[in-house]
């Protein structure tokens, strides 16, 4: 039988995580209570703390980050690239709005719309939709108190099957968050931002309650966009061993699309916006309802069973090249097992579990006229049905050294009945996708890992949708081998993370963007075969302390520093040979130095840089520009009782591409472009009471 308090510290988990080992959550300072004092010392059983989540990601054999709101709470944060951006092997790169363009490990980096390659969670249940794709305009911020990013195949104990792995949000609960904070932001470009929350808890009640209103003008011509968006979730106690909690999401979007423009106006004339998106009056609205429940139930010293569903009701209103007036119906169910013992002498622990969602998309299109849905034009119902059976064994040859056994199995069904303008059919597919590895802790704080792994990603129905043909796409899944190796560590004045990693894809899904005055989206085709290698390195180190203010808590400077390699190819092509993949730049780095007062004061600048162009295009024949940024951030904040920020981005006002879409052959004034927000100043101030 193992320790309570190992068991313990998975129960904290939204999902199962990994046996803590004893030197590394020691070094780390994380304290790994017993179930018993984690309910009466009043924390939550479905909803672990930022430090146990800290100690459980340790075990991951493969990149994995746990990133802590203090890294966004004094930032104009609005995107999952304030979020995100010093996680080493993330590349998130911001549109308009609230909508980013977010690759991990080349997963989606042809995609210009939309997500997909990456599967999202909220506290451990799934956020994205039943075919696997995704949207970023109903994640706010404010809401969350930390993220989990599972980096490639290190997503399986989540089920998570993608080429990108998996992020999970994790929101506050009545037991960690302050009776009452409240913010408000100011800044360039008309950005506007009220924030108020309260929480608490009663005996075995607990509850929280946040709201947020945003709008703001845009750098860009036609990107002016207002949204309101509210969560809550409710936890009852019901003893030491048993919790389950109710969750509410509520959105509702308005959001001008200015659209992407050749290269040349894109460096001259940046915030342009495409002339059909003006004419057509390009949006994107969005009104969402989610409602979910999460139940945790300690049975044992040695297992633990957590499961839930989970309900989504959309609208999407959405005037591009139609009108695509869309309604989504979805739900699922989950259930996850962990069982943690002694078997022969050696630790195990084991989790097993089973995602299961489906859905109905009515979608209907219209003839846009400026903005306004006119005749019919398409209709149809959209059925999606997706099931992932998973399995992950980590078993310690010694405590130190645990060897590492996944699978899973993904069932997935799309199914499209035409209505009007449209045709019935559908595709089913099946994928077993193996995982092995391990984790060694060389020394009490350090560890090296390792991995090889299965993915498959199977093709949305915006990705089986051709809108220029009624007929549903025939498009394989997306699948890949990929071997990784890294190592981890920390101590009190510095940290590492390294990952190098080579993915043998098949199949992979490209969205090709026509990039044309007719407005049309892009067309998905399969690739042959690619390969996707890389590194991640990111690394923190006290460089300087002592400054201003000697003793035993002292003032400190750090370099905080994230670099992404990606080195994306086609493998002997027999149209485009061995050229580079486009969509994504070989080289991509985010670094900070940042003084730290005691006192709660911070200042300090900060640099993104792309110091080498990438392509556009399969051919290889246009490219984007290299470009760096000088940012700057000061503020104060000790904890408690009010603090303020300012934020300062692009301070040199440079003229830069942020993201791109892409095709096969590009010609010199094709729309490929979204440019990048020049000089901006934000201030904002938080209260807490």
């Amino acid at each position: 039988m193992l320790r309570p308090a190992l068991l313990a510290a998975s129960a904290l988990l939204p999902v199962p995580a990994l046996l803590p080992l004893p030197a590394l959550a020691q070094d780390a300072g994380v304290e790994l209570p017993t179930v018993n004092v984690q309910a009466t010392s009043g924390g939550s059983l479905t909803v672990p703390s930022e430090s146990a989540a800290r100690a459980a990601i340790n075990l991951t054999p493969g990149g994995a980050e746990v990133v802590g709101d203090t890294a966004w709470a004094n930032t104009p944060a609005t995107t999952v690239k304030d979020m995100l951006d010093f996680v080493p092997g993330v590349f998130a790169q911001p549109k308009w709005g609230e909508d980013t363009r977010l690759s991990i490990r080349g997963s989606g980096v042809s995609r210009s719309s939309h997500l997909r390659g990456i599967q999202l969670f909220q506290d451990g249940i799934p956020l994205s939709s039943v075919d696997g794709g995704g949207d970023f305009q109903e994640i706010d911020p404010t809401a969350f108190q930390y993220v989990e990013v599972f980096k490639g195949a290190n997503g399986y104990q989540f089920g998570a099957n993608a080429l990108g792995g998996a992020i999970n949000f994790v929101t506050f609960t009545g037991r960690d968050a302050s009776p009452f904070e409240g913010r408000v932001d100011v800044g360039s470009f008309g950005f506007y931002r009220l924030q108020a929350s309260t929480g608490g808890a009663q005996g075995a009640f607990d509850g929280f309650v946040t709201g947020s209103w945003l709008t703001q003008d845009g750098f860009r011509d036609h990107s002016a966009g207002e949204n309101t968006r509210g969560s809550a979730n409710f936890g009852i106690q019901l003893n030491e061993s048993l919790e389950t909690r109710f969750y509410l999401n509520a959105t509702n979007v308005n959001q001008q699309i200015p659209g992407s423009v050749s290269k040349t106006v894109a460096l001259n004339s940046p915030q342009s916006a495409n002339p059909t998106n003006v004419l057509l009056n390009y949006q994107r609205n969005i009104e969402s309802v989610r409602l979910a429940n999460k139940t945790t139930a300690i049975l044992s010293d040695t297992t633990k069973i957590e499961g839930g569903v989970f309900y989504t009701n959309k609208d999407l209103n959405h005037p591009i090249f139609q009108v695509l007036n869309y309604n989504y119906e979805e739900y699922g169910a989950f259930t996850r097992l962990v069982d943690e013992r002694s078997i022969g002498g050696f630790n195990n622990r084991l989790v097993a579990g089973i995602n299961y969602g489906t859905g109905t998309t009515d979608a209907q299109r219209y003839v846009n006229t400026a903005g306004i849905a006119g005749k019919l034009a398409y209709w149809s119902n959209d059925d999606a049905t997706t099931t992932t059976y998973y399995m992950e064994d980590h078993f310690y040859l010694t405590p130190a050294f645990a060897l590492v056994g996944a699978f899973q199995y993904l069932s997935a069904s799309l199914d499209r009945t035409a209505i009007y303008n449209a045709t019935s059919g559908g595709n089913d597919y099946g994928l077993f996708l193996p995982k092995g590895g391990f984790v060694f802790e060389v020394a009490p704080g350090a560890q090296v890992y390792g991995n090889v792994s299965r993915s498959g990603e199977v093709p949305t129905f915006s990705e089986l949708t051709n809108f220029v043909d009624p007929i549903i796409g025939n498009l394989q899944a997306q699948t890949a081998t990929t071997i990784e190796v890294g190592t981890r560590g920390k101590a009190p004045t510095y940290s590492w993370d390294v990952s190098l990693y080579r993915s043998w894809v098949e199949n992979e899904l490209q969205c090709q963007d026509p990039g044309n005055t007719l407005g049309l989206t892009c067309t998905v085709v399969n690739l042959g075969s690619t390969i996707h290698q890389g590194l991640e390195a990111g690394f923190g180190v006290q460089v300087l302390k002592d400054l201003f203010t000697p003793g035993p808590i002292t003032d400190s400077v750090w370099l905080n520093v994230a670099y992404t390699y990606s080195d994306f190819y086609f493998n002997n092509d027999p149209v485009w040979g061995n050229n580079r993949l486009p969509g994504i730049p070989p080289h991509y780095l985010r670094a900070e130095l940042l003084y730290k007062h005691p006192s709660g004061f911070y200042a300090g600048p900060n640099v993104e840089w792309v110091p080498v162009a990438y392509y556009v295009d399969d051919a290889n024949t246009l490219d984007t520009s290299p470009y760096a940024l000088l940012n700057f951030r000061l503020g104060y904040d000790n904890g408690k009782g009010p603090s303020f920020y300012m934020d300062a981005r692009n301070l040199l006002d440079v003229n830069y591409i942020a993201s791109v879409s892409v095709t096969g052959r590009a010609s010199a004034n094709q729309a490929l472009f979204e440019p990048g927000n020049g000089r901006s100043v934000t201030v904002g101030t938080r209260f807490t009471f």
